[in-house]
């Protein structure tokens, strides 16, 4: 099965944490994604830019639209994921527990599923 591993960061970590923190994070992160290939467990990951750069489409009636946020409101941001096959969900977890952004964000695990999966 497919999980993903997304990483919640909290808005305005990154430049809390600056260039030395971030690079530190960073190669962490690399690190853990070399274990998590070593181990035949990865598909694809990821890190995000913040979402200063970000936008938002919308197609309505066939117009495309450009709509309002990324918004500040929002206490989080995707920063980054982690694509694995594993066989079972307590797996995924027992391997976000693992992650290195659990210490600094959340880390949320989702199964890749078709959109209509699960569906009343």
């Amino acid at each position: 099965m497919a999980y993903m591993l997304l990483i919640m960061e909290p808005h305005g970590q990154r430049a809390e944490r600056g260039l030395a923190g971030g690079q530190e994070a960073y190669a962490r992160m690399l690190r853990f994604g070399e274990g998590l290939q070593a181990r035949g467990l990865l598909r694809a990951s990821e890190s995000l830019a913040s979402t200063e750069q970000a936008v938002r489409l919308q197609v309505r009636e066939g117009q495309a639209r450009m709509v309002d946020g990324p918004f500040a409101e929002t206490k989080e941001m995707v920063g980054g994921f982690y694509l694995l096959d594993c066989a079972t969900r307590d797996e995924a977890v027992a391997i976000a527990r693992e992650c290195p952004a659990a210490e600094w964000a959340t880390v949320e695990v989702r199964e890749v599923a078709p959109c209509y999966h699960g569906a009343l």
